[in-house]
């Protein structure tokens, strides 16, 4: 099975498992670090490119773990966290880590956030080296070993 086949089969089972938990995720908390997640991963390299912050955000509004909150506050918060990487990506990095951790009492909730960057960082194909490396990132600021999810 080619790379690209193996990331997209990887990306649908893990969105299969969120979908299997979406009543369990309603948090205020997995709402932020979902939303920090997705920032994280959109801005994995250092730069928010236009394009790619435009996926990031139609992901986001058609994911179905996701519609649990309203479209416009996740935009919102999104919004927030990459304006927060984009001013000082190290300095905003901390800052959005502090909230996906945040998410960490409850573990079904951390999972899901990790799985969420899973699939944001596999929707276009690949899942390269920087991405991996936030929601490797991620998973220590969760208290989550990273092999659990391949990384």
């Amino acid at each position: 099975m080619a790379l690209w086949d193996r990331i997209k089969e990887s990306a649908s089972s893990l969105q299969d498992q969120l979908n299997a938990k979406k009543n369990d995720l309603k948090s205020g908390a997995f709402r932020d670090a979902s939303m920090a997640m997705c920032a994280l991963v959109a801005a994995a390299d250092g730069s928010i490119d236009p394009v790619e912050r435009h996926r990031v955000a139609q992901l986001i509004a058609t994911n179905e773990v996701l519609q649990n909150f309203p479209a416009d506050d996740l935009q919102r918060r999104f919004d927030a966290y990459l304006d927060k990487l984009t001013a000082d990506f190290e300095f905003g990095k901390v800052s959005v880590l502090q909230d996906i951790a945040k998410a960490k009492k409850k573990p079904a909730e951390a999972r899901a956030v990790i799985q969420i960057g899973i699939v944001i960082g596999g929707a276009d194909g690949t899942f390269d080296h920087q991405e991996r490396a936030v929601v490797r990132e991620a998973c220590f600021a969760l208290d989550l070993p990273p092999t659990e999810f391949d990384l």
